[in-house]
């Protein structure tokens, strides 16, 4: 649970690679994006809200980075076929996938369980789990195919110590931890491939206002602010290290 907040990028550190962000459009994800893409990776952008997405394209172009890619997607409604497309998509246009960043979530209620309505309960899990799981399986071949391809998953506080009231976004997360373990253990010694999870802490996102309402945003750091850890999880300097679990910054005081 190593927190690399520290870490100095090497300008180049992501040149050449292909990497995919989910849940581009805004936040963290926004914020990951144009970061790969300043040091040199060529980004696939996906999100639900084209426009969102198109935003962070033009940003990118207008920061001198690769020309990025557009994919929307809705986990809500992705079919398995869906994914399967989608890999037949990058397969043609790049015929690898050097890294995944999977930031796009959904908060559902904080709310008791007892009062926890079911349809939301799904939808969290499908956004949150079930989405990203059924992704990854038909991503795998061409993140195979890459000489060191880093695939992050995104965590919480609350996915590693449950706590009253977080519902479905616990669960999910303590899903995505379980699930991270499962993969790198099979793919550490048969791949390139390594999986990792990430808690990127008290961020100032529109998430994190909505679960902590009263909460003072300007003593929260940014998206850009935690970004070290993000660059040092996708680059060749975190290989050897699979099946972790890393904080973004350090736990509040």
């Amino acid at each position: 649970m190593s927190c690399k907040i520290d870490y100095q990028a090497p300008a180049d550190l992501l040149a050449g690679r292909v990497i995919l962000v989910t849940g581009a459009g805004d936040g963290i994800g926004r914020a990951a994006a144009r970061c790969y893409a300043r040091h040199g990776a060529t980004m696939i952008l996906l999100g639900r809200t084209t426009a969102k997405l198109e935003a962070v394209y033009d940003e990118i172009e207008a920061e001198g980075g690769p020309q990025p890619a557009i994919f929307p997607l809705n986990f809500e409604g992705a079919t398995l076929k869906d994914y399967q497309d989608m890999a037949a998509t990058l397969d043609k246009e790049f015929a690898r996938l050097d890294g995944i960043l999977h930031n796009a979530g959904l908060l559902g209620r904080i709310t008791p369980f007892e009062q926890y309505d079911p349809e939301l309960w799904e939808q969290v899990m499908q956004v949150n789990v079930n989405g990203p799981v059924w992704m990854t399986q038909a991503l795998l071949p061409l993140l195979k195919a890459s000489e060191d391809a880093s695939v992050i998953f995104t965590s919480s506080g609350v996915g590693r110590k449950g706590r009253a009231f977080w519902g479905a976004y616990s669960v999910s997360k303590f899903a995505t931890e379980g699930f991270v373990q499962v993969l790198a253990d099979e793919l550490e010694n048969l791949s390139a491939v390594r999986v990792n999870s990430l808690n990127p802490g008290a961020t100032r996102t529109r998430m994190r206002q909505e679960a902590f309402p009263g909460e003072d945003p300007a003593t929260l750091r940014s998206a850009d602010e935690i970004m070290p850890t993000y660059l040092w999880l996708m680059g060749a300097d975190s290989r050897g290290h699979t099946g972790e679990r890393f904080d973004a910054q350090p736990p509040r005081g």
